[in-house]
């Protein structure tokens, strides 16, 4: 009865996890409508981090040493530096839809990442969870946006696609960390070293930011943007992702951009198509079978 209550929280805390980590992608476009790309960045890791700050040890960065430092180093660079400026890049030469449809294929990087690096099984059960989440982003494609691809658009989506990729080496990097480190520890440490990395940015972005025109609204976008997205949603996804293998975790991701699609229509008032449904169908059905894969393999 424990375990089965153990397997419940850990497939719920990927769940949510990606779900707040899809929230990123309409959130990041009515961020870069008022503020300028680095200085959201910025304003994004250094929320997270503060947020973070209460329960962890600043003291506790020295044990990082050898391996485990760069693992930190690249999951700050890339993982949140990376895909922040990539994806706020991205998110202003796109609609909320089609950025949605490019985050679609992190399940399937993560995975070929994950078998190429950390030597995870592959079985038939797998590929079949992977296929149908891959089937779901092909549908949610074809019934994407009809309104012709333009060079900016195309810009937009190389942006976005290599955002996912950051994403990827975020999880899997931070799967090889967290075992040896507590998921909050390495969210908010990652967070500040991100940070620092962006002062450089901030300050040549910020004679073109104009902080007193910028509307209340968007002052709670972007507090959520760091707070939700990459503080809570952080904690949430290393702690369940620690417990899987990066196959079951690359499934679950299927959630983040059905999450990001579902918030495109309330927060950016993108048109709904209901050919998406059968694409979440499709989604949902790999993450639940990778979910049966995963128990089946905790009974060996």
């Amino acid at each position: 009865m424990t375990n089965r209550k153990t397997e419940t929280g850990t497939y719920l805390m990927l769940f949510t996890g990606m779900v707040l980590f899809g929230s990123a992608t309409p959130l990041s476009s009515l961020v870069t409508h008022a503020f300028p790309v680095f200085i959201a960045g910025g304003i994004r890791v250094l929320l997270a981090f503060l947020v973070l700050l209460p329960f962890i040890k600043l003291n506790n960065l020295k044990q990082y040493k050898g391996r485990d430092r760069w693992l930190l180093l690249g999951i700050s660079l890339f993982g949140v530096l990376g895909f922040t400026a990539l994806m706020l890049y991205g998110m202003k030469l796109v609609s909320g839809v089609t950025g949605s449809l490019v985050m679609s294929t992190t399940p399937a990087v993560t995975a070929i990442l994950s078998v190429i690096f950390f030597k995870d099984d592959v079985n038939w059960k797998k590929i079949l969870a992977l296929l149908l989440s891959v089937g779901g982003v092909v549908l949610l494609q074809l019934a994407g946006d009809k309104s012709g691809s333009k060079d900016h658009e195309l810009g937009g989506i190389a942006l976005i696609f290599l955002a996912v990729c950051c994403e990827a080496c975020y999880t899997l990097m931070g799967k090889a960390l967290t075992k040896t480190y507590p998921p909050i520890e390495v969210s908010a440490f990652s967070a500040i070293i991100a940070f620092t990395c962006f002062i450089p940015f901030i300050i040549w972005q910020w004679p073109q930011f104009h902080y007193s025109k910028i509307k209340p609204d968007s002052w709670f976008y972007i507090a959520a943007y760091g707070i939700v997205t990459m503080g809570l949603g952080s904690v949430l996804w290393y702690k369940g992702v620690t417990k899987v293998q990066g196959s079951v975790a690359a499934s679950f991701m299927g959630v983040m951009p059905l999450s990001a699609l579902s918030l495109s229509y309330v927060l950016l008032h993108e048109q709904f198509h209901w050919a998406h449904l059968a694409g979440f169908a499709l989604v949902f059905s790999g993450v639940l079978l990778m979910i049966r894969v995963h128990r089946e393999m905790m009974k060996k």
